[in-house]
């Protein structure tokens, strides 16, 4: 399996981290983000990954070619706009669009987590299905709604707003979505979708046609968002108190 990094993003809710460094580069115990996660990819054996990048690109490129892509192929796609996540999926679809016809990962750089990849992958493929999000029965400012066989039917709205209904279900279920997804590459031959835009637009858009975009439940896994400093400190004390091992 191939694998996505999202790391492009200008990281302003990590200021002042990200005053002189991309997000990928802010460190937890010492590793940066973009380690930590590469890591894990190749811990589950994951050997070839493509990272878009946009702030401070430079650094994240010499980076890598310093440490050796720890290892790993790694290609880099830079962003000289950012195009959010289904623009900066679609610019880098070539490095998916191969003869193998494999599942891919695709992971925002700043998520720290044990959730199995395997597992995940195993959940896609069981279920045919042409994404599969791992989520989170947490609280959160953006929720997505799944219906009872937990596939994706719409997005609650903001307060006071009506919640957008792709797919008609008795009772959708609000989950917080954890950053990460298995695709299908057939999806990226769906992506009508021109710049800049979300991914989320175009599984809700496939969704009410009728493709199969599916939640794998992450709640008994590890997990947190590194988007504010507050969360690399705690991030800092999980790993030192053994809560979670990088």
């Amino acid at each position: 399996m191939k694998a996505m990094i999202l790391a492009a993003g200008l990281g302003t809710r990590l200021r002042p981290l990200t005053d002189d460094r991309p997000k990928a580069l802010v460190e937890v115990a010492g590793q940066t983000l973009l380690e930590i996660t590469l890591r894990r990819l190749r811990e589950s054996g994951i050997r070839e990954v493509i990272v878009n990048i946009h702030h401070f690109p430079d650094m994240i490129a010499t980076y890598l070619q310093k440490n050796a892509n720890f290892g790993m192929h790694i290609e880099i796609s830079r962003e000289d706009i950012l195009l959010d996540t289904g623009g900066g999926l679609k610019k880098a679809a070539w490095f998916f669009l191969d003869q193998s016809n494999e599942p891919f990962l695709l992971h925002n750089v700043d998520v720290l987590s044990s959730i199995d990849f395997a597992r995940m992958l195993e959940s896609h493929c069981e279920h045919n299905a042409l994404a599969t999000l791992a989520v989170q029965n947490r609280e959160t400012s953006r929720y997505l709604l799944f219906d009872e066989n937990d596939e994706l039917c719409g997005r609650k709205a903001s307060r006071n707003q009506p919640d957008e209904i792709v797919r008609s279900t008795p009772h959708p279920q609000p989950l917080a979505f954890a950053g990460l997804h298995i695709i299908s590459p057939r999806l990226l031959t769906l992506m009508t979708e021109e710049g800049v835009f979300s991914i989320i637009n175009v599984y809700l858009r496939l969704a009410a046609q009728g493709e199969k975009i599916r939640a794998f439940h992450a709640d008994p896994y590890y997990w947190r968002d590194l988007g504010k400093p507050e969360n690399i400190s705690r991030a800092d004390h999980d790993v030192r108190q053994h809560i979670f091992t990088l």
